[in-house]
């Protein structure tokens, strides 16, 4: 008998090294292409805060309008001339660093007693700020103004801070990264004789930078760019923050809009600032509170 067994081609397969540069090359080309759309009304908007006011108009759509030509800090020089942006910006810096750090103290203090500490109706409160992580500050926001104008605490810096110094998130971020830290370094501290509060501050947090700069970081974020509060309870400018001072810049006639973008640039400069000095610490420590917990 004749064997009719058919032979088929062979195709060679692409090798592994080509289809990983492949790979490699398109997730390149997705990053940039993401980049470089989250970039580019930041880019587009410091361009247009050194152009004078008719052209930041006519080259808003078109490619002329990411060329920094003719450039000029006169837009800069007339938000200070407009407004008193000096006092606007203090005072964000004031209301931000101090909500920032009381909180870092604070919310650590809490994620830690909740990690480490065995007390009674720790699930209990466990579970509460799990909740209050799930409701918007919209839903207590007029509750809260209540209780802010009967203190008689409006129009001050103190209404702007003590509300979101303890923060549920942050308390939680805390909780999933001291939970994951062996139990072992605690240990050794007391029998050294080290108190709980002792070994806190000269044990945990030295090796918990990572997550301090994480919740630094997204609580600065948040609070620098806060409107709807401070909008509801300052009255004038000595206690404004800048979301609210750009708001009421931008009814202010004659309506500008280079000085608008220069503005904008001065308000978002130091957000990028701080993200830039800790984004190693912030990129850490995001890793770290999802893996572990």
């Amino acid at each position: 008998m004749h064997d009719r067994t058919r032979l088929e081609p062979i195709i060679p397969s692409s090798p592994p090294q080509k289809r990983a540069g492949v790979s490699l090359i398109g997730s390149y080309v997705l990053a940039i292409g993401l980049a470089l759309l989250f970039i580019a009304p930041i880019a587009f908007m410091f361009v247009a805060s050194l152009k004078p006011d008719e052209l930041v108009l006519s080259q808003a759509g078109s490619w002329q309008g990411f060329i920094p030509v003719p450039a000029s800090l006169q837009n800069y020089q007339d938000v200070f001339d407009r407004v008193n942006f000096s006092q606007f910006f203090l005072n964000s810096i004031l209301i931000t660093s101090m909500v920032v750090l009381a909180g870092l103290l604070i919310n650590s203090l809490a994620g830690y007693a909740l990690a480490r500490l065995r007390w009674r109706g720790r699930a209990t409160i466990l579970l509460v700020v799990l909740a209050l992580m799930i409701i918007p500050f919209e839903a207590i926001a007029v509750p809260l103004f209540f209780q802010i104008t009967l203190l008689g605490w409006r129009n001050t810096y103190l209404a702007q801070i003590l509300p979101f110094i303890a923060n549920s998130f942050s308390i939680y971020l805390f909780y999933t990264f001291f939970v994951g830290l062996p139990k072992e370094l605690e240990e050794a501290a007391r029998i050294d004789g080290a108190s709980t509060i002792r070994t806190y501050f000269e044990i945990i947090v030295p090796i918990s930078k990572p997550v301090f700069a994480t919740v630094a970081i997204l609580t600065f974020l948040t609070q620098w760019g806060s409107f709807l509060w401070p909008l509801m309870v300052t009255i004038d400018e000595s206690v404004r923050p800048l979301p609210v001072a750009i708001a009421a810049f931008q009814t202010l006639p004659p309506i500008q809009w280079g000085d608008l973008m220069s503005f904008g640039v001065m308000m978002v400069a130091p957000m990028l600032l701080v993200f830039l000095l800790f984004q190693k610490w912030f990129v850490a420590g995001v890793a770290s509170t999802g893996t572990k917990g």
